[in-house]
Parts: C-alpha cells; structure tokens; sequence
C-alpha cells in the first residue's frame, strides 16, 4: 500500500540555461516560451491523475524560474502554491550572473568536482548543500505523511531527495540527469506486514514532452 507519494517536476527551460549563466536569486529572469511549454505539458499530464488521485499540497521555491513553474502546475490542478525558502536552489555568492564555463574554469569544475570546497566567494558546498536541502526534505515529508505532494523543483533538490532516500555517501562521483519539464516520482510503501520502503517509481520521466522540440541546457 502507497502511503505518501512525492511527484516533482524540473522546472522548465530558463533563459539563464540557454545564457549558460548561473541563475541565482539576484539574477535568474524565468523561464523561456520552450520552458513553459514543457511545465505546461507536465501539469497537463498531473490533471488528467490528480481527477482520480488529487494531489493533496503543491509546493514551489522561490527563485523566479520556479515560482514560475508553480503559476503554471497551480493552474492546471487547481491547488494554492506553498512557496518555501527550503526548496531554493544551491546559494552561488559571487557568481551569480555571470557564464557558468567562467565559475566553472577558476573554480578547477562545477559544484560537484570538489563537493567540500566552495565555487565561488560566498557559495554553498555541494555538499553542505545536499544536507541543507536534505533537511528541510525530511521536514516537509514528515509534515505531508500520507499525503500526495507535488514539488516544483530545481535539479538540484531531486539530487538532494535521491540522496536522502537512498542514503548515499557524502562526495559520491555519480549523478542522475534531470531534465528540464521531467517528472519523478517517489512513494512510500507499507506491506502486510507493518514495514515501510521509500521506492523509487519512476525518474527523470519525460514522455509527456515528445512534441517539444529537443533542446535545452544544465542549469
């Protein structure tokens, strides 16, 4: 038996992915017509479930591209947006704005190639990230037991929950792709015999944008 189910769509292309910018707080400016597109066939596809299953909470973050994302999944399921601070991106400090090949280049790799260092004067660690977000993850699943929770989501917070869930190790060299528009899906199971499993029902699921066209950027 399903207890609790966790649906989180990647928010849609941004302008600053095309840009190859980091799009922090100060400088993200939303999502592209391509980003709304593939948001809009994402809560186009949640409709048709939450008719059978309502989805009881939809959440978002606030950074602009997500904000966004959220006006577009509250329209189509007809659920108030909850914006919580904790569903924010990775804090890039100094770089914010500016070309990620830059950040990347002085900083020796992106957030991940030194996941205890910063990337930037005043940034996160990767790591020290994951466990923040992994946090507020842990307190917003206990608060939503037995509910279904749709997350407007970076990419970054489903690493974050997939790191949790799965309890893997701090500094891991192996990711997941998440794709812009993407849906996944975790669920709590409960069996006859009173145990409780977190699985994995589906990731990086992107069925619903076969008629966008294929572009898009990390980011």
């Amino acid at each position: 038996m399903i207890i609790t189910e966790f649906v989180l769509v990647r928010h849609g292309q941004a302008r600053c992915n095309v840009e190859g910018v980091v799009g922090g707080p100060r400088t993200c400016t939303g999502l592209t017509d391509l980003g709304r597109a593939q948001v809009q066939a994402a809560a186009d596809r949640l409709a048709i479930e939450h008719a059978v299953a309502p989805f009881t909470a939809l959440y978002t973050g606030p950074r602009l591209r997500l904000v966004e994302t959220g006006d577009i999944l509250s329209a189509a399921l007809r659920l108030t947006t909850s914006v919580a601070a904790g569903l924010d991106g990775p804090v890039h400090g100094d770089a914010d704005g500016r070309p990620w090949h830059e950040v990347k280049t002085a900083a020796d790799g992106g957030p991940h190639a030194h996941p205890d260092q910063p990337w930037a004067r005043g940034s996160d660690t990767w790591n020290g990230y994951l466990q923040r977000a992994g946090g507020f993850l842990r307190d917003l699943i206990r608060e939503h037991e037995g509910g279904r929770l749709v997350v407007a989501a970076h990419g970054e917070t489903i690493l974050a929950l997939h790191t949790l869930l799965l309890a893997l190790r701090p500094g891991l060299q192996a990711g997941f792709t998440v794709d812009h528009g993407s849906i996944t899906r975790w669920q709590h199971h409960l069996n006859r015999l009173g145990q409780r499993r977190w699985l994995l029902d589906r990731h990086n699921d992107t069925a619903h944008l076969d008629n966008l066209p294929k572009r898009g950027c990390g980011g």
